[in-house]
């Protein structure tokens, strides 16, 4: 819990930020877990600075990808600006997780026991900001007359609870089967390394995909790329080089 409850905890930084706002892609980048960011009032909501570097409170290197396709692609690109321990902005609001007290095998004592004014400031000083300006983009090109494709850009741990992952990357869709086929075709998949709906699949716990996407009729996919892959800035530029002509390719 913040030591100051009434302060205004989430403009610095903003809890949504916009790059290349003019760009000219049908494709709509986001990057809901692009931060680790807590701010000091939550004391690191009880956790060390290594856990807080982990995977549990951010994807590492999704960022630094998104921001590497928005370029490639000249892509408007909409990143979170908060931890995802707050409140997971690709979560429904009736998750157990969008706040969650363990994380993987981790406890999160800063979650522990949060109330409804908790709740509500890390909603509406997070979260509804950053779903606002996904919506608002996309009702803007929808009323322009132009195409949107959504591209969610995460990254997954090489071993989750002990299990060891061997896909490289990954392609989430729900209703949009075939733009999630082209991708992979476009990719050189499927392979032992590169899969569809793997290592998650799009379901009731996940946010941006089925409201953001499948609600509105538009294609819509999660990338998820093994983080140890993109912790890199080679590793990024490798797969930002990959991805980006596949993507292209997938949409036009």
């Amino acid at each position: 819990m913040p030591s100051s409850p009434e302060a205004d905890l989430f403009h610095d930084p903003p809890p949504v930020s916009v790059e290349n706002e003019a760009g000219a892609s049908a494709i709509l980048l986001l990057c809901e877990h692009a931060s680790r960011f807590v701010p000091d009032a939550y004391r690191g909501l009880g956790l060390a600075e290594a856990d807080l570097a982990r995977h549990i409170a951010w994807d590492i290197g999704a960022a630094d990808l998104a921001r590497a396709l928005s370029r490639r692609l000249d892509a408007t690109l909409v990143l979170g600006g908060y931890s995802r321990l707050l409140v997971d902005c690709n979560r429904p609001l009736t998750s157990p997780t969008l706040m969650p007290v363990v994380s993987e095998t981790t406890r999160i004592p800063g979650n522990e026991g949060i109330d409804d004014a908790e709740r509500t400031r890390r909603i509406e000083g997070i979260f509804a900001p950053f779903q606002a300006a996904v919506a608002d983009r996309l009702d803007a090109r929808a009323e322009a007359g132009r195409r949107s494709v959504v591209i969610g850009v995460h990254s997954f741990t090489p071993v989750f609870k002990g299990v060891a992952r061997p896909w490289h990357a990954g392609v989430l869709y729900g209703r949009a089967e075939a733009f999630g086929e082209r991708l992979l075709a476009a990719l050189g998949g499927p392979s032992p390394t590169l899969a569809a709906n793997e290592p998650y699949r799009v379901d009731e716990e996940d946010h941006t995909v089925p409201v953001h996407g499948d609600a509105r009729g538009l294609d819509a996919i999660l990338l998820e790329i093994r983080n140890d892959l993109i912790s890199s800035d080679d590793g990024v530029r490798a797969w930002a080089d990959r991805l980006a002509p596949a993507l292209a390719q997938a949409v036009a």
